[in-house]
């Protein structure tokens, strides 16, 4: 139950909050980011045509992650893993021709990861953003661009907040069914067109 002997539940409800509730979430402790250009990344096509690269989430690999202590620094942590970012080859119909990964990219950082009781589980996680820097070149039967990844480490713990509450969320609207289209159903609600031509209104340009 959420004591609120400590919270002017009147200017709340100024603002339209009803309740104080408290939820279980992912709470992010701590997080930085950091980049990683690959100037030449290269795929063998195999005589297969290509259309464009599209990149896949980015994940630590299994058995990687260390997590250290750092002398005279509590609270703070030494943090290595490697990560590994998966890409696909498509063709012009969007069918893979070839699934392949960057290179290997390993992190050595210090991170916030504050002292806990042994049943409190930190988690490391990564977010990732590829994008080719420049056009492909294709000399033969392999492809050659540069890659530019954008990565964000965290530090998530599942926590229980205590937030405002507005009460909870009205009804979705009714789903959209989807149809096909019916070229006849916009020309029945088309506006009669006019059937003969304009009438001479007596005067025109003779009148000025």
């Amino acid at each position: 139950m959420v004591d609120n002997t400590k919270i002017d539940t009147k200017a709340l409800e100024g603002f339209g909050i009803k309740n104080i509730d408290c939820i279980i979430v992912d709470k992010v402790f701590a997080s930085c980011q950091q980049r990683e250009c690959f100037p030449e990344v290269e795929v063998a096509l195999q005589k297969k045509s290509f259309s464009r690269i599209r990149f896949r989430p980015g994940f630590i690999v299994p058995n990687t992650l260390s997590v250290s202590d750092i002398e005279g620094q509590p609270d703070f942590r030494r943090v290595r893993f490697t990560v590994r970012i998966p890409f696909n080859v498509l063709d012009k119909n969007g069918n893979v021709i070839s699934e392949e990964f960057l290179p290997d990219i390993l992190k050595d950082i210090i991170l916030y990861i504050p002292d806990a009781r042994d049943e409190f589980d930190f988690r490391i996680l990564v977010e990732t953003q590829s994008v080719v820097l420049a056009p492909p070149v294709r000399t033969e039967d392999t492809l050659t661009f540069p890659v530019g990844s954008f990565i964000i480490v965290k530090v998530v713990g599942t926590v229980q907040l205590m937030v405002p509450a507005f009460g909870y969320c009205p009804e979705p609207p009714e789903c959209t069914d989807f149809s096909p289209v019916d070229i006849c159903d916009a020309f029945e609600f088309a506006d009669f067109p006019e059937f003969f031509p304009p009438q001479f209104d007596g005067c025109g340009s003779s009148c000025d």
